[in-house]
């Protein structure tokens, strides 16, 4: 009979996130991974399959616990802009007082387009993000907000690196404020008539 499992997988995918964020794939080893997650070796096993296993669970559970912020904050705005503002602000917040950086960065530097599994992760947050932004955007557009002209897919895509740079930005150590003022310049621009 199998003995069931003796930790919140929830948990232990939260803190291994928070050492793959500070220290990357390959610098973070099995031991400290183990020892963070609270978990013994086989129970990693049994439940990742491996440590590239637990790093892409992880990177899964990022991703979709950030998009899943960035929806909730733009949708908290009075209007379609002012959620944008709103969601950059907290983007800003998060990505300066956490101190670990970003965890998609740290594969990206890491890995760039060699493994095909981050890449994939990687390709589809991106691809999301630009759509949420697009839609956002749209919704502004049809309120007047932004030019009836923006070029929506260029605007968000625009955003969108405008976000990517204040993720390198906090991992350089950025404060929360110089990545307020990214997210500020960005929304000029999209307000610029």
């Amino acid at each position: 009979m199998a003995r069931p499992k003796e930790f919140d997988r929830d948990t232990a995918l939260q803190r291994a996130i928070t050492l793959f964020r500070e220290k990357g794939f390959a610098a973070a080893s099995t031991e400290e991974l183990l020892a963070a997650m609270g978990i013994g070796r086989q129970s990693m096993y049994d439940t990742f399959g491996d440590k590239r296993g637990l790093f892409l669970a992880a990177l899964e559970r990022y991703i979709a616990d950030g998009m899943e912020a960035l929806s909730r904050d733009m949708a908290a705005g009075p209007t379609p802009l002012a959620g944008l503002e709103a969601a950059l602000k907290a983007f800003a917040f998060r990505a300066g007082s956490g101190g670990e950086g970003c965890m998609v960065v740290t594969a990206v530097f890491e890995f760039g387009r060699s493994d095909l599994d981050v890449a994939a992760l990687s390709d589809a947050a991106g691809f999301t993000q630009l759509q949420s932004i697009a839609q956002q955007l749209k919704r502004a557009q049809a309120l007047g907000e932004v030019s009836a002209q923006l070029d929506i897919t260029a605007a968000a895509a625009f955003v969108g690196s405008s976000m990517a740079g204040m993720r390198v930005a906090a991992r350089n150590g950025a404060s929360v404020a110089a990545l307020e003022q990214i997210g500020g310049m960005t929304m000029g621009a999209l307000r610029t008539k």
